[in-house]
């Protein structure tokens, strides 16, 4: 009962000077959200690329060009390097034989897919690839067929259509065999892709493949540079294909020994350790970020409760000179100083976590709570308010009652 009186007191005093006690909330609520709300964020976006960045197939990795991911070395080093081209992809399949299944591809963005009066916001990915496509990025064919290996040969002009681009253009579902227009070219409409639906901020059924070849000879191939997908025959083969890979393409392209690789290789496991480092180099300046503000709100509540011991010099007088213990004292004003923490600090993670996962639903990433940092948070007011919150405590208990009581 004493602690519950304590603490009634405690909240009393906060409510009498409701200004002054909200700017203090408000600055150890800021501390909060900054690390919680970021924390938010990464851990859904953390979640969403474990579970839907998988957009390799299983056991697959990557050789382009340009790296997925790069802060450290200047672009130019990139953009000087050869183009992989359609040659070398060719040549590099063909190295490859038997040993794991090769995707080649190579993509035009902001394309407007035209069915009669019906069109598709100029948003439309159109990739040219062959018949690995499908299975290198884990899609399923719903209606028709896959672009074979025939189409590729003779570079037909025929597509497959995404779920998003046949709701658009065929609301009727009726889109095989029939005919769409792209960039002034009629092509025809072979098969349909299962929907994948969205994921991290982007569309998946959002495009339109067509044969490699055939893209290549209406779009040129000067600057085009191809990305190359390999799956290894099963996970325990993966380090020995990206070996053999590795090998190959420096075959093809012409490497000497003692000269670098001119491209990258990147599989799942490395876009995701590439995003763990970045995020842990903004959950560290988040963190730095919060404990100043957090630094500078704990000597906020220590001069608003030295001001407060100030003002209630002669209330605490009175209070001892009808028997109030000196622990009593330091527990009110310490219990008022840890009040204010704590509400600052529930403001702040319920403000964060809504604020994270605002932002994680607009880039459609998962929606989580940060339960470890979220009482971290809390925890770490607690004690600002009992750190900066005992001095002036320990000075309200410690005045003389007969002195307290002559102050005006």
């Amino acid at each position: 009962m004493r602690s519950i009186e304590t603490f009634r007191l405690a909240v009393t005093a906060l409510s009498s000077n409701k200004l002054r006690s909200s700017l203090t909330v408000l600055g150890i609520a800021v501390g909060v959200f900054s690390v919680i709300g970021v924390m938010t964020l990464i851990n859904g976006m953390r979640s969403s690329i474990e579970t839907g960045l998988n957009v390799l197939g299983a056991n697959s990795f990557q050789v382009t060009k340009f790296p997925p991911i790069n802060f450290s070395d200047p672009w130019t080093r990139f953009r000087n390097r050869r183009d992989i081209s359609y040659p070398h992809a060719e040549r590099f399949k063909e190295a490859m034989g038997e040993a794991a299944r090769v995707n080649l591809q190579i993509s035009r963005n902001g394309v407007t897919v035209v069915n009669r009066d019906l069109r598709t916001n100029p948003n439309v990915r159109l990739i040219g690839t062959d018949d690995n496509f499908i299975t290198a990025f884990n899609y399923d064919v719903g209606a028709g067929r896959n672009l074979g290996v025939d189409d590729v040969l003779y570079g037909r002009a025929v597509c497959v259509l995404g779920a998003a681009v046949v709701e658009r253009v065929f609301p009727d579902g009726e889109a095989l065999g029939r005919l769409v227009r792209m960039n002034g070219q009629n092509y025809t409409v072979v098969g349909l892709l299962a929907p994948k639906g969205s994921s991290f901020g982007g569309n998946p059924d959002n495009l339109v493949l067509t044969p490699i070849s055939r893209f290549l000879a209406i779009y040129g191939r000067a600057w085009r540079s191809i990305s190359i997908n390999v799956q290894a025959p099963g996970p325990t083969e993966i380090a020995a294909t990206e070996e053999q890979a590795i090998g190959a393409m420096r075959l093809v392209r012409g490497l000497e020994p003692e000269d670098p690789n001119d491209f990258e290789v990147f599989s799942n496991e490395s876009l995701i350790e590439a995003f763990n480092k970045i995020a842990d180099i903004v959950a560290a300046g988040a963190l730095i970020i919060s404990a100043i503000a957090l630094l500078a709100s704990g000597i906020g509540v220590m001069n608003i409760m030295l001001v407060s011991v100030t003002e209630r010099t002669k209330e605490i007088g009175i209070r001892k000179s009808i028997g109030a213990k000196k622990r009593s004292i330091l527990l009110q004003f310490l219990a008022e100083a840890v009040a204010l923490s704590m509400i600052g600090g529930v403001a702040g993670v319920v403000i964060g976590v809504g604020g994270g996962n605002a932002v994680a639903m607009a880039m459609n990433t998962s929606i989580t709570f940060p339960w470890l940092w979220a009482g971290i948070g809390l925890a770490v007011c607690g004690g600002i308010g009992v750190i900066f919150g005992l001095y002036p405590a320990w000075k309200a208990a410690s005045l003389d009652p007969i002195e307290a009581l002559r102050y005006e």
